[in-house]
């Protein structure tokens, strides 16, 4: 159930690693208004997809598989489009209709877990999910770099063109992303309603579009005090992660290997490294994960997250300070830890305070605050760029290294509702969400 997250972390990579490049190398400048286009689709597509698949049942489909089905075919169609497009507002509509695409996947994966996982399994399920989620990005982020220097494939083209190495890297994307959703979809069977009778009642009730529409974004103002209270960590430490995707490869090939030209050898040498920093975090992600539990329970959820988002608000500052691109590799060990950290903890401190029959109507409510910082990201970032730093992409990411430093100590006032629920004598050697239990749960 959970091997679809690598394709569905493929799509994603590839997107953050590279749409940035495919942009400049169209002649686009504004790069971070371009990015608008993906968050606010996630703003209008996550939290109707949530709503919707809480409400589907088909005795063949299930409930959240359908979903699954629908967004791989689109985005892996967005993967293959996405690299051979030929001019800028092209590239623009290809972000927007991948980045809906996926998230029609991503948030129904979130609660396929707790739907057909019983609590003590759960901890191996989100597992498994964060494993695929390290792997799919690992090998995501590093295609480009694989396809120049081991299969030789050229990293430059004329101008206006997408180099080969990504084309190609994009196309085994859409491949490896609509695989691994389907073998979810065909391998996983779920469970119906254990009421079917007033789950059709329920649904009759809430029937229609416009109310499914209504209710999913007054959700926002319904939110329980430990989400209201995340939202505000979530703002600035996504804010962080958009400002580093959108300008890490400008900020690179600029700062370190000196070059804006992007048909030059050198800056398409800096812009494959940018994606091996890329694989460098998620792998770093993957091995983090494991350690988190361990470091909650000595201590608290609220002080792991805090710590790890201070390492990778460092992390993204000292790329400032760096000359040799192989430096950089240290500085996304900090980002890498942090990635973690915000994969699970913030869902973990989040699970207490929901209700299980909206699981995925608030995943899909919560979604609203990465989607909301990185619109304010595509609003305000290249402004700061362009007026305040003077097209010094650098100084945007220690901009986000601040802003992920502030997200980690608001982490300190967050109400962890499980704090006072979960048992103390959970096995050490869990994993996931659950397990990230404080060592005291009476404090």
């Amino acid at each position: 159930m959970s091997f679809g997250f690598l394709g569905i972390q493929f799509g994603f990579a590839l997107q953050n690693a590279n749409v940035s490049r495919i942009f400049e190398t169209l002649g686009g400048t504004e790069i971070a208004l371009y990015w608008l286009a993906a968050p606010l689709t996630g703003l209008l597509v996550q939290p109707i997809i949530g709503y919707l698949s809480d409400r589907t049942w088909s005795p063949r489909w299930g409930r959240r598989r359908p979903f699954f089905l629908v967004g791989a075919i689109l985005a892996s169609i967005a993967l293959l489009v996405m690299p051979n497009v030929t001019a800028l507002w092209m590239a623009v509509g290809m972000l927007w209709i991948m980045d809906s695409s996926i998230n029609i996947s991503m948030e129904p994966f979130r609660a396929l877990v707790g739907d057909l996982l019983p609590s003590e399994q759960r901890t191996t399920g989100f597992a498994a999910q964060t494993f695929f989620i390290g792997v799919g990005a690992v090998v995501a982020s590093s295609l480009p770099w694989v396809f120049t220097n081991v299969f030789h494939v050229a990293n430059t083209a004329p101008a206006g063109e997408i180099p080969p190495s990504v084309r190609y890297s994009f196309i085994i994307g859409g491949i490896v992303f609509f695989l691994a959703v389907l073998w979810t979809v065909l391998r996983t069977k779920e469970y119906p309603p254990e009421n079917i009778a007033e789950f059709e009642a329920e649904k009759a009730r809430s029937a229609g579009f416009a109310n499914g529409f209504r209710e999913s974004f007054m959700g926002i103002f319904e939110m329980p005090k430990t989400m209201r209270q995340l939202a505000v960590v979530q703002f600035f430490s996504w804010l962080a992660l958009f400002s580093m995707w959108i300008y890490t490869t400008p900020a690179i090939t600029s700062h370190i290997y000196h070059t804006s030209d992007t048909t030059s050898k050198l800056y398409n040498e800096g812009a494959d490294w940018v994606g091996i920093c890329f694989a460098v975090y998620n792998g770093v992600s993957a091995l983090a994960a494991l350690l988190l539990p361990a470091i909650a329970r000595a201590t608290s959820r609220r002080f792991t997250h805090m710590l790890c988002l201070t390492a990778g608000g460092l992390g993204l500052i000292s790329m400032y300070f760096i000359q040799d691109p192989k430096l950089l590799l240290l500085s996304m060990v900090g980002v890498g830890v942090a990635w973690a950290s915000i994969l699970s903890v913030p869902y973990a401190m989040l699970a207490g305070a929901l209700p299980s029959n909206k699981m995925g109507y608030y995943m899909g409510v919560f979604n609203f605050f990465i989607v909301i910082p990185q619109v304010v990201a595509g609003l305000i970032l290249g402004f700061f760029t362009k007026h305040l730093f003077h097209n010094e992409s650098i100084l945007t990411l220690v901009l986000g290294g601040v802003s992920m430093i502030i997200s980690g100590l608001l982490t300190l006032r967050v109400n962890d509702a499980d704090d006072i629920n979960l048992p103390v004598q959970e096995p050490a050697e869990t994993l996931g969400y659950d397990a990230l239990a404080p060592a005291n749960p009476q404090v």
